[in-house]
């Protein structure tokens, strides 16, 4: 990839406050790319953008379609166009049995995980449509493909986001849009601290790798799917489990 191959784009990074959002956001940046940050962490948010160059960020709750219509129309009015978005947003949820799981936040997680990324994708593809061209790389999990125990909801919420992905993918197939989803394997951000320890050492346990990922490494992969040198591949399942995933 050229080092300045996002000059002129706008990019969406949800969830870019920090971990592998924020990661997403500062390559885009380096890479020339305008920067909106949507996340529920407004200071957070506000700090991370004041890192990088001419970023603007956004209070936004995923899991509420007005919230998400409310930023969408904001970052429009600011840089007059999106041509990437990278829906990073999610939560964990804890851990627990699916006999013992809380129903009130099954459907939380459900809601921010895979309602999210319906909100964000909804939001973008019009004015990608107008333009005829966009990048959407939505952030899902190997717990999508494999599903982990005691994290029903999670692996559920991911899998619906794969599988979202590649619907979307496929009705924009005919433009200059893709629509593609990476699943990492366990990255060392503030998601952890809603995990029991036993369930984040059971997740290193399957990583053949023997290490976690690290933010930089997805951000790399991840900004070749947001590039116009990626004209061709939609509707992907990009892995990043370190060897975990077998399909």
């Amino acid at each position: 990839m050229n080092t300045r191959q996002f000059d002129g784009m706008t990019a969406v990074v949800t969830g870019g406050a920090q971990g592998i959002g924020e990661a997403v956001a500062q390559r885009l940046a380096t890479g020339g790319a305008k920067i909106a940050l949507w996340d529920m962490d407004a200071d957070l948010a506000e700090r991370t953008a004041g890192t990088l160059p001419g970023a603007v960020a956004f209070q936004v709750d995923v899991s509420d379609w007005e919230s998400v219509q409310a930023a969408c129309a904001k970052t429009l009015e600011v840089s007059g166009r999106i041509d990437i978005a990278v829906n990073s947003a999610g939560i964990a949820g804890s851990n627990a049995p699916v006999d013992e799981y809380s129903v009130e936040e099954f459907a939380q997680i459900i809601s921010v995980n895979l309602n999210g990324t319906f909100h964000v994708n909804r939001a973008v593809v019009p004015t990608m449509k107008a333009q005829q061209y966009g990048r959407i790389v939505n952030i899902a999990s190997v717990a999508g493909k494999e599903g982990n125990p005691n994290a029903s909801a999670y692996s559920a919420s991911k899998a619906g986001v794969i599988g979202f992905t590649k619907s979307l993918g496929k009705e924009l197939a005919g433009l200059d849009i893709s629509v593609n989803c990476v699943t990492p394997a366990a990255a060392r951000t503030r998601i952890f601290d809603q995990m029991a320890q036993t369930h984040i050492d059971y997740m290193l346990s399957k990583i053949p790798r023997g290490r976690f990922l690290e933010t930089g490494e997805a951000a790399e992969m991840i900004a070749w799917l947001c590039s116009r040198e990626n004209s061709f591949t939609t509707s992907g399942v990009f892995d990043l489990s370190g060897g975990r995933a077998t399909y």
